[in-house]
């Protein structure tokens, strides 16, 4: 008998028939056990104590407190990088998902036959996925020069390689049957894919477009944080100088407009379904 049947025995139930079964043990204690010793070592290695978080977590309070009541009348600076968050977003969520679809129906093995080619596009989606979207911006920014320009790269990198691994294995797990149909009445690959696999991907990809596109508009607004324009550049500025009445009406403006954008493509996201 292993240790773990000497801690947790399994229960045994003696039927009308005189047949003793015993019940399926769980493996719950035994997970449970492993998360708090990885929980335990996490904290030592990473020096995180919860007594340290307890003792200062007034501070955040304080600054929640300056940020209250806003300054209103920064308003009117908010404006224009509240829209170039907004474009950034939107234009490279666009981009990213429009790119993203030859890549994906490559990576699909149950339309590319040769296990090369699509290990090898999965492999990219993979590398691609690993990057940071404040690195890839921290490149653009490089490359391109500041502002919104490597602002909108980032997000469409971001967008295709999120966006571009959840619509291949949308891909792979269509139903096929149609699409062998018309290959079998003589329709080409393209015109199969067409007919047959995209009318069973389309409305579940533009869903998770429009649910990406609302968390672009949260990860463009820290982008300025690398010079990529937007919210981010004025948020950074004024936390560096403790306006934090300031920062409360960037906050305000960013919080209402994450939510108009989340009701709209709630509504839409409906409507797919």
């Amino acid at each position: 008998m292993s240790l773990y049947d000497r801690i947790f025995p399994p229960k045994e139930y003696t039927l009308s028939n005189g047949v003793k079964v015993k019940e399926k043990r769980s493996r719950m204690p035994l997970i449970l056990l492993i998360l708090l010793v990885c929980t335990i070592i996490s904290g030592e290695v990473t020096g995180f104590r919860i007594s340290v978080v307890i003792r200062r977590i007034s501070y955040f309070f304080v600054m929640i407190r300056d940020m209250f009541p806003p300054s209103w009348s920064y308003m009117s600076s908010v404006w224009v990088p509240l829209f170039d968050t907004i474009k950034m977003s939107l234009l490279g969520s666009v981009l990213g998902a429009l790119i993203c679809v030859p890549f994906a129906i490559l990576s699909s093995s149950n339309l590319i036959k040769n296990r090369i080619v699509t290990s090898l596009f999965k492999l990219f989606f993979s590398i691609v996925r690993t990057l940071p979207t404040l690195v890839i911006a921290l490149i653009a920014t490089y490359i391109w020069g500041l502002g919104t320009f490597a602002g909108t790269v980032a997000i469409g990198v971001f967008t295709f390689a999120y966006c571009g691994k959840i619509l291949y294995e949308q891909i792979e797990t269509v139903d096929m049957k149609p699409y062998e149909a018309l290959e079998a009445l003589g329709c080409n690959k393209t015109e199969s894919v067409r007919w047959a696999v995209a009318p069973q991907v389309i409305p579940g990809f533009i869903s998770n477009v429009l649910f990406c596109f609302e968390g672009n508009v949260r990860y463009a607004a820290i982008l300025g944080y690398v010079g990529a324009g937007g919210l981010g550049l004025i948020l950074n500025e004024k936390i560096g100088w403790r306006e934090y009445d300031r920062v409360g009406m960037i906050l305000i403006a960013l919080f209402v407009t994450v939510t108009i954008i989340e009701s709209l493509s709630q509504y839409l996201r409906s409507k797919l379904t």
